[in-house]
Formats: C-alpha cells, sequence, structure tokens
C-alpha cells in the first residue's frame, strides 16, 4: 500500500515539473483605416487600374441594338419577357440542331430573373448585365406528355407570369380551359423537348415538375445568349402575340 502511495506522488511530481509556465504575449493596438473620399489614393494602383477600367467602361457602354419602345416585366404577357423567352427558345433549338437533339418545343423563362427594363432607345451591353446579372446556364429538359402536365397544373395553381415561349395556356372558373405546345394539343405518348434555365430545371420558383424529365445541359449561359441575340437584332422587334390567358386572376404581378 504504501509502493502505491509513493508512485502517485511520483506521477504527481513529474506532471507538476513538466508543466511550462503561460507566458502572456505583447499585446499591440493598431489604428483602423476607414475608407472614405479623405483616404488618399494609391497612384501607382491607380495607373495599373485605370486602362483596364476604360476598356471595360467602353465595352459596358457599346450599343448592340435598338428599341422603339420600353421593354418591361410587368404583366402577364410582358414584352421583355416573351422576348426573352424566345430568345432561350431559339438559342436551345440552334443548339440542338448542332448536337443530334430534337427540336425544341417549347420554353419557359422565370420572370424574377428579369432584373429590371429596358428603356426605349439604344440598348448598351450594360444594360443585358442589369437583366440578367446571373449566371444561369440554358438548360433541355426531355419529359413526356404525361408529365409534361405539371407544367400547366403549375400555372393553373400560382397564375404566375414566368414567360413562355411556343406555350398557350389559358385558365377560368379554376380550370385550364386551353393549353397547347406549339399550337398542338398535349399528346401523352409524345417527349417533349423544352428549354428553361438550370435554376428553374432544380425546382426554383417551386418548378418541381421538371424534376421528372432528363435534364440536357448545353453549356450556354442566358446572358451571353441574350447579348448575342440582341447583336443580331440591331433593332427589336417584340412579340405581340397573348401567351398566358388567366381569366380569373385576381391579383396583377
Amino acid at each position: 500500500m504504501k509502493n502505491k502511495f509513493f508512485g502517485f506522488g511520483i506521477i504527481g511530481l513529474l506532471l507538476v515539473g513538466c508543466k511550462t509556465p503561460l507566458n502572456i504575449a505583447s499585446i499591440h493596438t493598431e489604428k483602423n483605416i476607414y475608407i472614405t473620399e479623405q483616404l488618399p489614393e494609391d497612384q501607382a494602383m491607380d495607373a495599373i487600374i485605370q486602362p483596364y477600367k476604360h476598356e471595360l467602361e467602353g465595352k459596358m457602354n457599346t450599343k448592340i441594338s435598338h428599341t422603339n419602345i420600353e421593354l418591361t416585366k410587368s404583366g402577364d404577357n410582358s414584352n421583355l419577357g416573351n422576348l426573352l423567352a424566345d430568345y432561350t427558345f431559339q438559342g436551345a433549338d440552334e443548339w440542338a440542331k448542332k448536337n443530334n437533339i430534337p427540336p425544341m418545343d417549347a420554353a419557359v423563362i422565370n420572370i424574377g430573373g428579369i432584373r429590371t427594363i429596358i428603356p426605349k432607345g439604344d440598348i448598351l451591353t450594360k444594360q443585358i448585365y442589369e437583366v440578367m446579372p446571373f449566371e444561369n446556364e440554358i438548360v433541355i429538359i426531355k419529359i413526356n406528355g404525361k408529365e409534361v402536365e405539371g407544367l400547366f397544373d403549375y400555372y393553373l395553381k400560382t397564375q404566375k407570369n414566368n414567360p413562355v415561349s411556343h406555350i398557350f395556356i389559358e385558365t377560368e372558373n379554376g380550370i385550364i380551359s386551353k393549353k397547347m405546345i406549339n399550337g398542338q394539343a398535349i399528346d401523352h405518348n409524345k417527349t417533349y423537348y423544352i428549354a428553361t434555365s438550370d435554376y428553374l430545371a432544380l425546382g426554383g420558383d417551386n418548378m418541381f415538375f421538371f424534376g421528372k424529365g432528363e435534364m440536357i445541359s448545353t453549356g450556354i449561359k442566358m446572358r451571353d445568349l441574350f447579348l448575342e441575340k440582341f447583336q443580331q437584332n440591331p433593332e427589336v422587334a417584340t412579340p405581340e402575340d397573348v401567351r398566358l390567358i388567366f381569366k380569373d386572376k385576381k391579383e396583377k404581378n
């Protein structure tokens, strides 16, 4: 028993002896530097940045097209919304032809992704960045006719003005009174190819019906496509057809 207590004592002394004294490092108080107009410019850094700044400003202020009317996102058939939906359809259809994919049947984009209007007059590069500031990609959804009914159910339930191309939807008294894709009634035995954004394809804006189809990536950024399409059309011609009719809609978007 004495040996046992003796052993414990030795261990305790070793632990105390091995303990390193705690040293507190010196603390220096530094002065905060606030970024204000009074902060002097770094002349050397400014000389490096300015050429790139001027080049970027030049590109952003380049005229790429013109519109005789204001392009807006308001209403169930907004001229800007329908125009960008048509551009999405065209871009995906062109890509499909080059990659042995069947032609597009329709396109769907979300109104929330269109961030601002384009005023009447010259259209500049920077305005497309303002309209579409996100890095969304165009994807193609391969989906059968039965599952595509989920798209129409979505519009019946939400009555939201998400722009469409090659689609017609009419609702009245709580039901879909008319629906078409490419001017044709829905065929449950057909496979449809619908262009949209990766955001919506992954369930954004509660469009979960796209998840029942197969997603095909195009690698095309929506903003890049829109820039290209505006450049190809020096004078914008906005769509005038009606695509969404919600006869019993109570609130306007």
